[in-house]
């Protein structure tokens, strides 16, 4: 007897684009954190992926997903 597989769960439209607004908004906290004093500038950990997608993004795309507004 094989054991039974969890059901795949696909995400809808909308929790698509909170999860993606989520990560948005978790990516520019990180990347426009202040320079800490006496410290390496380029210590910032944040999503390279996330980055090419942002610049990627049109500006108005962009715009809705930072004021998380709906359609």
């Amino acid at each position: 007897m094989q054991p039974e597989r969890p059901k795949r769960r696909h995400l809808n439209a909308g929790r698509k684009r909170a999860l993606r607004t989520a990560e948005l908004q978790q990516f520019a906290r990180q990347y426009g954190r202040p320079v800490q004093k006496n410290t390496e500038p380029n210590d910032r950990n944040y999503d390279r992926d996330i980055e090419r997608m942002i610049r990627r993004m049109e500006p108005e795309q962009l715009d809705r997903l930072l004021h998380d507004d709906d359609d």
